[in-house]
C-alpha cells in the first residue's frame, strides 16, 4: 500500500497499510444500539463494492486497445527517426563542403602572412647588417683618430646590433664582422690604457696640469668595454695619486709615528680637495673616484701603521695609543659623513658589525664626570631615549690595526683599577665606617659607585676601540677587581665577633635592664654591617647589569665567554656573611638570658606571675637591635626578611634546647614557662615590625617558621604538665602532641618531669612498644586518649593558665 499511498494519498481507513478489520467494525458499531443501522451500513458497503467492480471492469476493457495503439506509435516514431537521420546527413555534407571552401580561402592568406613575416625579418636583418658593417668601419676609423666621444656612443650601438646576429654566427661574413668588433674593443682598451699611462706615468711624481677632454671621453668608452679596463684605469690612477703619500710617510720618517698621525689625515684631506678641483669632471660620477681614493688611502694607512707598530711596539704608551685611536676614529666618522661606502665591497676589509644601540645605564653621558651616579634600579624606560646613531660603514677600516696593541690599554686599566682599590682601602681606614643615618635607610658605600663609574668609562672606551678579544680581556680585569672589592672593601671591613661576656653573672642577668650590658656590636658597627650588606646587594644587581651590557657590546661569537656568575656569587657570600653576623650578634646577646632560664629552680616556683626576667632581657635585646637593622635595610627589604627568618631558625631551636635543661619542673613552674613561651612567641611574630610606627604584616614564610617552632615548645611544656598516670595515656598524648619518635626527646621530657629512673625505664619500654603502631592507628589511639577524662587537678590548672594568658594579652 505504501507506494500507492505516496502517489494517490487517501484518508479512507480501508487504504491504510495497517488496516484492522475488527477495529474498523468497532468504529462503525461502537455500541449495541448502533447495530440497528447494520442494514444501512451493509448497503453502503455493497454499493461501494459495485462501484469498485465497475471501475475495474472499465480499466480491464481499456487495456485491450493498448497493444494496437502502441504498435502504431512505434511505427510513427521509426518514421520520424528516419527523417531525422536524413536531415543530419544533409547538414554534415554541407558542413564538409563549407570547410573545404574555407581551407581553400585561408591557404592563400597564410601564404601571404608567412611571406610578409619573412620579408619583414629580411629587411630588418639587412638594415642591421648595413648598420653593423657601417658601424664597424666608422668604429675603426674613429679609434685611429682617438675620437672617444663619438666612439662611446657608436660602440654601444654596435654592440647592441651585434646581439641580433648571435644566431647567425655560422655565416662567415657575420662572424667576420663580430671578430672585427672584438678586435676594435681590444684595441680601444689597450689604446685607452696607453693614453692614461702617458698622462699619468707610474714613474715620476710630476702630474699634468689638468685633465683632457680625450681622457674624459675615454672613461665613457671604458664604461662600455670589458670591466677589467675600468678597474685597471682606476687602479693606476689611485696608485699614482697616492705615490707621494708612500714617500712622505715612509717607516723611517718622523711623521710616520703615531704622535703625528694627524698629518696623515690632513694630507689625504688636501689631496681629495685637489682631486675634486683638477680631476672631478674627468671620471664619471658613478665611478665614485673620490671615495675610492679615500678607501685605498685607508687600506694603505692600516697596513703601514700595523707595520710600524710591530717594529716599535715597545715605544707604544697608552696615552699615545688612545690619542692615535681617537684621531683615527674621528677620521672614520668624517668619511662616513662624506661618503656612502658603496665602494667598500671592492675592498678587502669586510664591513664590521656595528653593535646595536645600547640601553646600558653606564652610557647615559659619555662626557660625564666620575661623580655621575649609576642608578641600576631604574628601568631603561625611565631614561630619555638617545637618538639611534647611524651605522658607520668605515668603522674599523683603519683603526682595526690598533687592536693587536690594545693589551697596552688593558694593562693600563689593570694598573689603574689596582690603584683605585688601594685608594678605597686607604680612604675607608682614614674616614672610618659611615656614620649612622636612620633617615636614609643604610647608605651604599661611595666607593661602590666610583668603581662602577670607572667601569662604565672603561667599557665605553674599549667598545669604541674593539668589540673583539680586547673586550674579553677587559672583562677578565673587571672580574678580578670585582672580587678584590668584595674581599678587601666589603668582607675585609666587616666587624669581628667577640666571645667575651664581660664577667656577667647569672644573678645579674635576672635583672630587668641588665640585657643592655651584654657585649655586642655597637650602633656604628651594626650600621656598618647593614651598609656593607646594602653595598653588596647593589654590587650584585649592578654586576648582573654589567654582564648584560658587556654581552651587548662584544661580538656575537664571543658572547658565551662573558660570564660574571662567579663574581655575583662572591657578593652573595658577602650578603650571607653580613646577615649571619647580624643574626649571631642578636643571638649571642640572648644567650645569657637563656642560660639564666636553664639555671632557675623551676621545681621551687610557687605561683604564676608576670613574664620572667629572662624574657624581658630577650625582648629588650630584640627591641634594641631589630629597629636599627630594619631602618638600615629599608632599601633591601628582602634581606631584612632573610635576617628575621635566620634569627628565628637559630633562636627557636636554641630556646628549645635550653628548655630541656630546665629540670625538674613543677606543675606551677611549667605553667610559668608556658606563659613565658607564649610571650616570646608573640614577640617573635611581631619581630619584623617591632618598634616601627608603620605596622606591616609579617611575611608568611617567617610567620610559618615561628608558629611551628614555638608551638613545639608549647607542646613540650603541655606534655610536661600532663600527669604520667596512667602511662599509656601519657605516652599516647606525647606521640599525638609532639609526633617525635626519638627516644632521646622522650627521655628529656621524663627528666623535666623529674621521674625516677625506674619509672623512666618502664615509660621508655612502653614508648618503644607504642611506636611500631601504624600512623593511622597511632592517631586513633591518640584521639581516644585525648578524649579520655583527665584528672580534675590538670583541667583546673590548664584553664587557670589560659585565663592568665588572656589577661596578659
Amino acid at each position: 500500500f505504501s507506494p500507492s499511498l505516496q502517489v494517490f494519498p487517501s484518508q479512507d481507513p480501508l487504504d491504510r497499510a495497517d488496516f484492522n478489520a475488527v477495529e474498523y467494525i468497532n468504529t462503525l458499531f461502537p455500541t449495541e444500539q448502533s447495530l440497528a443501522n447494520i442494514d444501512e451500513v451493509v448497503n453502503k458497503i455493497r454499493l461501494k463494492i459495485r462501484r469498485l467492480d465497475d471501475n475495474i471492469r472499465t480499466v480491464v476493457r481499456g487495456q485491450t486497445n493498448v497493444g494496437q495503439d502502441g504498435r502504431q506509435a512505434l511505427e510513427e516514431a521509426q518514421k520520424a527517426i528516419q527523417q531525422l537521420f536524413g536531415k543530419i546527413k544533409d547538414i554534415k555534407d554541407k558542413a564538409e563542403k563549407s570547410e573545404q571552401m574555407v581551407k581553400e580561402i585561408t591557404r592563400d592568406i597564410k601564404q601571404l602572412d608567412h611571406a610578409k613575416r619573412h620579408l619583414t625579418t629580411s629587411i630588418t636583418t639587412l638594415n642591421h647588417l648595413h648598420m653593423l658593417a657601417g658601424g664597424v668601419d666608422s668604429l675603426e676609423a674613429m679609434t685611429r683618430r682617438r675620437q672617444y666621444g663619438e666612439v662611446a656612443n657608436l660602440l654601444q650601438g654596435v654592440v647592441n646590433v651585434l646581439e641580433h646576429f648571435n644566431k647567425y654566427m655560422g655565416i662567415p661574413q657575420i662572424r667576420q664582422l663580430s671578430e672585427r668588433v672584438k678586435a676594435a674593443q681590444n684595441e680601444l682598451g689597450q689604446q685607452i690604457l696607453a693614453d692614461f699611462e702617458e698622462a699619468f706615468p707610474s714613474q715620476g711624481t710630476k702630474r699634468p696640469g689638468g685633465p683632457s677632454n680625450v681622457l674624459r671621453d675615454a672613461c665613457l668608452v671604458a664604461n662600455v668595454l670589458d670591466p677589467r679596463i675600468k678597474q685597471e684605469i682606476i687602479k693606476k690612477f689611485i696608485k699614482q695619486h697616492l705615490s707621494e703619500y708612500l714617500v712622505l710617510f715612509q717607516e723611517n720618517q718622523d711623521v710616520a709615528w703615531l704622535d703625528k698621525i694627524d698629518r696623515r689625515y690632513a694630507w689625504i684631506k688636501r689631496q681629495l680637495v685637489d682631486y675634486e678641483e683638477k680631476y672631478g669632471r674627468m671620471f664619471p660620477p658613478e665611478w665614485c673616484m673620490t671615495e675610492r681614493i679615500a678607501v685605498e688611502f685607508c687600506h694603505v694607512t692600516r697596513t703601514e701603521l700595523a707595520k710600524i707598530m710591530r717594529t716599535r711596539a715597545k715605544e707604544i704608551e697608552v696615552k699615545l695609543l688612545l690619542f692615535a685611536i681617537q684621531r683615527t676614529t674621528n677620521f672614520e666618522g668624517l668619511l662616513a659623513k662624506r661618503f656612502s661606502g658603496c665602494t667598500l665591497a671592492d675592498g678587502t676589509v669586510k664591513k664590521p658589525e656595528v653593535p646595536p644601540p645600547s640601553t646600558n645605564p653606564f652610557l647615559e653621558d659619555e662626557t660625564g664626570t666620575e661623580t655621575d651616579e649609576i642608578v641600576i634600579e631604574k628601568s631603561d624606560t625611565d631614561k630619555p631615549k638617545k637618538p639611534k646613531v647611524p651605522d658607520n660603514p668605515f668603522h674599523g677600516i683603519v683603526s682595526k690595526c690598533f687592536e693587536p696593541h690594545l693589551y697596552v690599554y688593558i694593562e693600563s686599566q689593570d694598573k689603574n683599577l689596582a690603584e683605585l682599590i688601594e685608594r678605597f682601602v686607604a680612604d675607608f681606614k682614614a674616614q672610618g665606617p659611615p656614620k649612622p643615618n636612620m633617615d636614609e635607610g643604610g647608605a651604599v658605600l661611595p666607593s661602590c659607585a666610583d668603581l662602577f663609574v670607572y667601569y662604565k668609562k672603561c667599557m665605553v672606551q674599549c667598545s669604541q676601540l674593539s668589540t673583539g678579544e680586547p673586550m674579553i680581556a677587559l672583562t677578565t680585569i673587571f672580574q678580578k677587581y670585582l672580587r678584590e672589592y668584595a674581599w678587601k672593601i666589603l668582607s675585609g671591613n666587616l666587624p669581628k665577633t667577640t666571645s667575651s661576656s664581660g664577667g656577667l653573672t647569672i644573678t645579674s642577668l635576672l635583672k630587668e635592664k641588665e640585657g643592655s650590658e651584654v657585649a655586642k656590636f655597637t650602633l656604628e658597627e651594626l650600621c656598618l654591617i647593614c651598609s656593607i650588606l646594602s653595598t653588596a646587594e647593589y654590587c650584585l644587581a649592578t654586576t648582573q647589569q654589567l654582564e648584560e651590557k658587556l654581552k651587548e657590546k662584544v661580538d656575537a661569537s664571543l658572547v658565551e665567554r662573558i660570564n660574571l656568575t662567579g663574581e655575583m656569587d662572591t657578593f652573595s657570600i658577602v650578603i650571607s656573611n653580613s646577615i649571619q653576623l647580624l643574626v649571631q650578634d642578636l643571638d649571642a646577646a640572648c644567650d645569657p638570658a637563656l642560660t639564666a632560664m636553664s639555671k632557675m629552680q623551676w621545681q621551687n616556683v610557687e605561683h604564676v606571675g608576670d613574664q620572667s626576667p629572662y624574657v624581658t632581657s630577650v625582648i629588650l635585646h630584640i627591641k634594641q637591635n631589630v629597629p636599627i637593622i630594619r631602618d638600615n635595610l629599608a632599601s633591601t627589604r628582602k634581606y631584612f626578611t632573610q635576617f628575621c627568618i635566620k634569627f628565628a631558625n637559630s633562636f627557636i631551636p636554641k630556646f628549645i634546647n635550653h628548655l630541656f635543661k630546665c629540670k625538674p619542673i613543677s606543675m606551677v613552674g611549667a605553667e610559668q614557662l608556658l606563659l613565658d613561651t607564649h610571650s616570646l612567641k608573640m614577640v617573635l611574630l611581631d619581630l619584623p615590625s617591632i618598634g616601627s610606627q608603620v605596622v606591616r604584616k609579617a611575611p608568611a614564610s617567617y610567620t610559618k617558621i615561628v608558629v611551628k617552632g614555638m608551638t613545639r615548645a608549647e607542646m613540650i611544656l603541655k606534655v610536661v604538665m600532663a600527669p604520667h598516670e596512667p602511662p599509656v595515656v601519657f605516652v599516647d598524648n606525647y606521640i599525638k602532641l609532639l609526633a617525635d619518635c626519638s627516644t632521646d626527646t622522650f627521655q628529656k621530657i621524663l627528666d623535666m618531669k623529674g621521674l625516677k629512673r625506674s619509672e623512666q625505664s618502664s615509660m621508655l619500654d612502653l614508648f618503644r612498644q607504642r611506636l611500631p603502631a601504624p600512623p593511622s592507628g597511632a592517631e586513633n589511639t591518640g584521639s581516644l586518649s585525648l578524649s579520655a577524662p583527665t584528672p580534675e587537678q590538670e583541667s583546673s590548672r590548664i584553664r587557670k593558665l589560659e585565663k592568665l594568658i588572656k589577661k596578659r594579652l
